[in-house]
């Protein structure tokens, strides 16, 4: 891609200088706006952005020096070149100590001002970078999937805030519900990345003949031309693979050669094309014992090369029943959501909030509450208008007894397709997981249908 016009301000060059500089700069394709002295210099400073100016040393009414001093005040000041026939050593200190970018002297090469002024456009350019990620940084934790007071996840929040810098392929692990796609979608926009184009999808709903092609794109379609995979449509931005442990072996080895290299084929292609998308890969596998399980040929979902690609920054979240003294102010955050500013929550809905295992995760905590909400009246929530599952001895009336988490679970899950008829898909959506998920529950826990009953 060519390099975008530097905004470039020419003051006070020799006449004849000036004129070839001019005309050189704008023939490399640059804007270029030319005054004859310090005053008209700080005017056109004044009216319009500059990315680069080029000040002469010696200018008629006011001194080099001084020009710079006040451009430098500017709220967004350029990069500043100061440019002498005859410099002297305590000159050029004095004039990098007001925040020039460079000095030049006699004898003057075109083609090396022309380098010095994309070299200036592209520090400053940086510069701006810095501040806009710095303030997305600073936003990071306004967003409520993960807001937390609790330390450990504080801690990986922060990590995360470091990694938002960089250009590493970045792996997000957590069960069902912990909010990695949310985190992923924050760390994008926090970026450098941040306005160019998120491309987020699941690898679980991708059969495994099309994820090739869906991937990396065809070199020639049935219509007789080429078409881009989602590589190509996230070039300068995000590419997130949610459930990454469902990539087809094959599309796992490409994709991290494509990372490692920089480049890629579509499919029947044979010339390379650009990898300039940064790899994102959520899941709630345990890809490190997948991959051991790949080399192992145990039937592992991971290949260990695509995990070697990915481990270079690991975000783990915890899941909710491990930060239980995040719920009360999640609750408070999603209720607002879903019930605006009259909804509250009783003592008795945040004590059964907290009691309870959530094997949903913050999905099912919002699923839980947008049903508390339908089912008040008067906009307090209380623990009956949750109906969260209660451990066996309440229902005895005797001690509370937490039940264990698999039986805890189990009876939630139960309940749960109870209340819904047997619909999987509304049934997961509750439940804060996937409809692959639940369906391995119901494997696992053994539950039939009830018409399928004997």
């Amino acid at each position: 891609m060519d390099a975008p016009p530097v905004r470039v301000l020419l003051a006070g060059a020799e006449p004849d200088l000036g004129e070839v500089l001019d005309q050189y700069l704008s023939s490399r394709g640059h804007r270029v706006t030319r005054v004859l002295d310090g005053r008209a210099a700080l005017r056109a400073l004044r009216s319009q952005p500059f990315d680069v100016a080029l000040l002469s040393i010696s200018l008629a009414d006011i001194d080099g020096l001084e020009v710079l001093r006040q451009a430098r005040e500017e709220p967004a000041p350029p990069e500043c070149i100061i440019a002498t026939g005859h410099g002297t050593l305590d000159m050029a200190i004095a004039a990098m100590r007001l925040g020039a970018y460079d000095v030049l002297s006699r004898p003057y090469h075109l083609a090396e001002i022309e380098a010095l002024v994309r070299r200036a456009w592209e520090k400053r350019r940086l510069t701006a970078d810095n501040r806009r990620l710095a303030t997305r940084l600073s936003k990071l934790d306004a967003l409520p999937e993960i807001k937390t007071v609790h330390p450990p996840l504080q801690a990986v929040l922060a990590l995360a805030g470091r990694a938002a810098a960089t250009m590493q392929p970045l792996l997000i692990q957590g069960e069902h519900g912990t909010g990695k796609a949310a985190l992923a979608r924050a760390l994008h926009r926090v970026s450098s990345r941040g306005a160019g184009p998120f491309v987020e999808v699941s690898a679980g709903t991708v059969p495994a003949a099309r994820q090739a092609t869906e991937f990396f794109g065809l070199e020639r379609g049935a219509r007789g031309r080429a078409s881009a995979g989602l590589v190509e449509h996230a070039a300068g931005g995000t590419l997130l693979v949610e459930d990454g442990e469902h990539l087809d072996h094959a599309v796992q080895l490409t994709l991290g050669d494509a990372v490692k290299s920089a480049h890629y084929k579509r499919v029947g292609a044979s010339r390379r094309l650009e990898f300039d998308a940064r790899l994102m890969v959520t899941t709630s596998a345990d890809l490190a014992r997948d991959a051991r399980d790949a080399r192992d040929a145990r039937g592992g979902r991971v290949r260990p090369e695509l995990v070697a690609v990915l481990s270079s920054v690991v975000i783990s979240l915890p899941p909710l029943r491990e930060r239980a003294v995040d719920i009360p102010l999640l609750a408070e955050i999603f209720l607002r959501d879903v019930g605006g500013t009259a909804a509250a929550l009783s003592a008795d809905a945040i004590d059964a909030l907290e009691r309870y295992h959530w094997p949903g995760n913050l999905q099912e905590l919002r699923n839980v509450l947008e049903r508390g909400v339908l089912l008040s009246h008067g906009g307090l929530v209380e623990a009956r208008h949750l109906a969260l599952p209660v451990t066996a001895a309440a229902r005895e009336g005797g001690p509370k007894v937490p039940m264990t988490l698999a039986a805890l679970e189990r009876r939630h899950i139960e309940e749960t397709l109870e209340r819904t008829g047997w619909h999987q898909g509304r049934a997961a959506e509750l439940l804060g997981i996937s409809v692959k998920t639940l369906y391995r529950k119901i494997r696992e826990y053994g539950f039939q249908r009830p018409g399928a009953r004997a």
